[in-house]
């Protein structure tokens, strides 16, 4: 791109240029605003802003942006927000209420019919929060899961992969609040282990820190990364794993939902279900009714997996925890 060729080989002039850019921001015109912002963007994927002392001010210029009229200048200021991880992530943490702040307000943007700016959003948070200060993503880390939960069944497989990648990531944080976040895995938990029957599409634009292969370019120049939604949920499960509480799942999630080793889903969904019974008994009319929900999906493999799901927790379930079963939903599938 050009902002990434004059980081390059341009540095020098950058300052003056910055400074020469930064009305257009506030131009009438859509294509004016939107070609700054893809822009900046890309500055801040280098280094060179840092040493040139332009950090905060384009910072600034993009953070100004995010209650822009037009979505494309919102998402492009959010994925210029995100390319500080990769190009300044030494200045993440000094920056990063800020940084959080705005990604949080990406996601609960109510003007974007295709969850564009929340995708972004969710995909910059992805690459910041290895950088950023452990106090700065507690205060909002319940706000985000529950805000994210809604996009792992979105009809758009990039939506459904980048929040189940950022929910996965979320969950180094939630140490300081265990209780509270256990119940969001818990709410998750089905979801997650259905949708490792998602269909998988080949591609999806998607960061995902330390797991990406090298990217490709795609359409519009795009980021394209060969890690479908089933991947994600593998990625996810073996991060949520530790904060289960039981060592004989963490053990299977991290052993059995590796990236190089192939799943067979039936064995694999029958000793989950039989550690869960051992471990969450008093979860079985949760787990059952969470599927249910799954046996109306518009995905065939899901809709299948469903009921093997509730056959498997019910054949594992103790005699004394089976009587809370309520059977006549599961006999009218509803």
């Amino acid at each position: 791109s050009v902002g990434r060729a004059m980081a390059r080989h341009a540095g020098p002039r950058l300052p003056l240029i910055v400074k020469n850019l930064i009305p257009t921001l506030s131009s009438v015109f859509d294509s004016q605003r939107i070609t700054t912002t893809a822009f900046f963007a890309e500055l801040l994927s280098s280094n060179v802003v840092n040493d040139l002392l332009l950090l905060e001010t384009v910072l600034d210029a993009l953070t100004g942006r995010q209650k822009d009229a037009c979505v494309l200048v919102r998402m492009l200021a959010l994925r210029g927000l995100g390319n500080v991880a990769s190009g300044s992530p030494e200045k993440v943490r000094k920056h990063g209420a800020k940084l959080l702040a705005s990604m949080v307000n990406g996601m609960d943007d109510k003007d974007d019919p295709h969850n564009l700016v929340a995708l972004e959003a969710m995909s910059s948070l992805s690459k910041l929060l290895d950088h950023v200060e452990e106090r700065d993503i507690q205060s909002m880390l319940l706000h985000i899961a529950i805000r994210i939960r809604p996009f792992f069944d979105s009809e758009q497989p990039d939506l459904r992969q980048t929040s189940i990648v950022l929910f996965g990531n979320l969950t180094k944080f939630s140490e300081g609040n265990c209780e509270v976040f256990f119940e969001q895995i818990l709410n998750g938990l089905v979801t997650l282990l259905l949708h490792l029957q998602d269909p998988k599409p080949e591609v999806v634009r998607v960061s995902v820190p330390g797991l990406d292969p090298p990217p490709r370019r795609g359409a519009a120049g795009l980021q394209l990364f060969p890690f479908s939604v089933p991947q994600a949920c593998k990625f996810a499960l073996r991060m949520c794993g530790p904060s289960m509480g039981c060592e004989g799942l963490c053990d299977m999630f991290l052993n059995h939902l590796r990236e190089d080793r192939s799943l067979h889903y039936g064995e694999f969904m029958n000793d989950v279900c039989k550690h869960l019974m051992q471990s969450y008994p008093e979860m079985l009319n949760r787990l059952i009714s969470t599927n249910l929900f799954y046996f109306k999906s518009n995905w065939v493999d899901i809709r299948a997996a469903a009921p093997m799901f509730i056959g498997f927790l019910v054949l594992h379930v103790a005699e004394d925890h089976s009587q809370q079963v309520d059977l006549d939903p599961l006999l009218s599938g509803e």
